[in-house]
């Protein structure tokens, strides 16, 4: 696994890759990112050009390889959020509807949270059914930054 970190308008973000995918986007440094581990590839300055592209709202879609390593179930759930239109937001049972599991709304939620790669698989467009704000790896502030940038760009 190679990491690599850049300050962004959200703060330090920390994006990893393995095998020439991107696995995981960290808001702060973990335990697995040692020195050797830091290079910067150039898929990792690609996905750094993306996201700060995104931040400034000059792009609503991701070009990147992406490997999420979860369960089949949260994988579905990760694929379905991908379905989620740049500016628009869903409800956890929505989700749940769309997947075939209209019941599973909290393990939909459970999913959401696990998301090894928020931003690019876009979690924060994951609100909950009274349209109110609910968890995000990177706490509501940058949840809602994300919004709002969205929201102005759309």
């Amino acid at each position: 696994m190679l990491f690599w970190t850049s300050r962004t308008a959200l703060g330090e973000i920390f994006i990893v890759e393995e095998n020439n995918k991107i696995v995981r986007v960290c808001f702060q440094k973990q335990n697995f990112m040692t020195h050797e581990a830091m290079q910067k590839t150039p898929l990792l300055n690609n996905a750094f050009e993306q996201l700060q592209e995104y931040l400034a709202g000059k792009r609503k879609f991701f070009n990147l390889p992406l490997c999420p390593i979860g369960t089949a179930f949260q994988k579905k759930v990760w694929r379905e959020l991908l379905n989620i239109p740049y500016g628009e937001t869903a409800s956890y049972k929505e989700i749940a509807d769309k997947i075939g599991c209209a019941k599973a709304y909290r393990a939909v939620g459970l999913a959401n949270n696990k998301n090894p790669i928020p931003i690019f698989i876009p979690c924060h467009r994951v609100i909950g059914s009274n349209g109110k704000l609910v968890g995000y790896a990177g706490g509501l502030n940058i949840k809602s930054q994300l919004l709002n940038i969205e929201a102005f760009n759309k």
